[in-house]
């Protein structure tokens, strides 16, 4: 079989999938203000959005290390998505991180987004087929624990 005739691995397909729902998604929070974003900026929006965290708290819910996730606070507070925070009663040292009013902005951007885009997909391909969709891919994805589910809500 030649290699034209082979079909795209499914990997690749969703891969290229998410590659342009990330282009989409990057696009409309540009108009919408928020060109400066980085790679992980959604994930520390979702898990502060659920509970102020400290920096230690944050890397172990993004899996990262204390210094990763001190460089991606830095960089956040620096661009004005993350508050300096209050001091954390357990440990007076740390500091309990919250969302800036610019970060709950652009959280609140980017789940308008996700809601139009899976309404976009709906009015071209059908309920019917985006709802199944959905299924086939909570079923891909397995059990999500609490922690991580917080990441991509």
């Amino acid at each position: 079989m030649s290699v034209d005739a082979q079909p795209i691995d499914l990997g690749v397909l969703l891969a290229l999938a998410y590659g342009q729902f990330v282009v989409e998604l990057r696009e409309y929070l540009a108009e919408e203000g928020f060109d400066d974003l980085g790679r992980s900026d959604g994930n520390v929006f979702r898990a502060l959005d659920a509970a102020p965290l400290t920096t230690s708290e944050l890397a172990e819910r993004l899996r990262i290390t204390k210094q990763a996730a001190g460089q991606i606070v830095a960089d956040m507070q620096a661009r004005g998505y993350i508050g300096k925070g209050e001091p954390d009663p357990a440990d007076r040292r740390a500091r309990r991180l919250t969302l800036a009013p610019r970060g709950e902005q652009a959280l609140a951007a980017a789940r308008r987004f996700h809601q139009r885009y899976e309404r976009r997909l709906r009015r071209t391909y059908g309920v019917a087929r985006v709802t199944e969709l959905r299924e086939l891919l909570v079923a891909i994805a397995g059990p999500v624990d609490h922690e991580l589910r917080g990441l991509y809500i």
